[in-house]
């Protein structure tokens, strides 16, 4: 908590200042050019002169495209330690962080899986093939992988869902607070397509923050495989276990009415 301030402060700032250096760049005669790479030795009088403004401020704004990417390790170790320190910063800096990993110079995709990361966070899923749903409430998942690891020992390690459930080493992996030491060989295999409301794959390497909004709950659909898929079971933040608490199932009536909303609605 100590350390998160001026980490993730100096992050947001130096976030900021590379999207203004990039809006100056494309700005300036030859707007056509591409960016340049993210190294210092691009810096130079041309350079400062195209982005114009006061030499310093040009500087700064220079220095924080060449090496905005290493605040990423320490604003992982404050935000994969947090739920508050993630609830209080992230909002701020996620949409910067975007932003910028848009322009393709740099790579800020452990970030921003971070700053997506979901907490407290109650999820609606319906299992297409049994026509039941489920509200289920997650928090601390890094990517689609370790969700669908969860979802698949809550439904159908539960016993409400058919299928084959992961394994218990699988599961600790997933959850278990200590960070994971080294590589344990253990694999999981899909128990469901991961599906958007209309239709669209919700991708395993993708984050929970990509399940669709719907009347105020994300929404999930779950279908059997198209083809057996695997991975490896070890977390996408090993410092950061994940959670997937089935709340309730849902009734009939319920179910019925949730599928109104999808491209499933018989």
């Amino acid at each position: 908590m100590a350390c998160a301030e001026p980490i993730l402060d100096g992050t947001h700032r130096d976030l900021l200042d590379a999207l203004e250096f990039a809006r100056r760049w494309s700005a300036a005669s030859g707007a056509g050019d591409e960016l340049p790479e993210a190294d210092e030795k691009i810096i130079d009088d041309a350079l400062m002169a195209r982005l114009g403004g006061e030499a310093h401020e040009a500087l700064r704004l220079a220095l924080a495209w060449c090496s905005v990417e290493q605040w990423q390790p320490p604003a992982l170790a404050v935000l994969c330690r947090s739920t508050e320190v993630r609830r209080r910063h992230a909002p701020a800096l996620l949409s910067a962080c975007r932003d910028l990993a848009a322009l393709e110079q740099h790579d800020l995709k452990c970030l921003a899986y971070a700053l997506a990361i979901l907490d407290d966070e109650p999820l609606v899923v319906l299992h297409r093939p049994t026509r039941t749903g489920f509200e289920v409430r997650i928090g601390g998942i890094g990517d689609n992988f370790q969700l669908h690891t969860l979802l698949a020992h809550v439904l159908v390690g539960g016993g409400h869902v058919p299928g084959t459930a992961p394994s218990a080493e699988s599961v600790r992996l997933a959850t278990d607070p200590e960070p994971a030491q080294g590589r344990t060989g253990a694999v999981t295999t899909g128990a469901f397509e991961l599906l958007a409301p209309d239709g669209e794959r919700i991708w395993n390497e993708g984050l929970p923050d990509d399940i669709p909004v719907v009347a105020g709950h994300r929404l999930l659909v779950l279908d059997e495989p198209m083809y057996p898929r695997s991975w490896n079971a070890d977390r996408f933040f090993p410092m950061l276990p994940g959670t997937a608490e089935l709340t309730r199932a849902l009734s009939a009536d319920e179910v019925q009415t949730w599928f109104t909303y999808t491209c499933w609605t018989s």
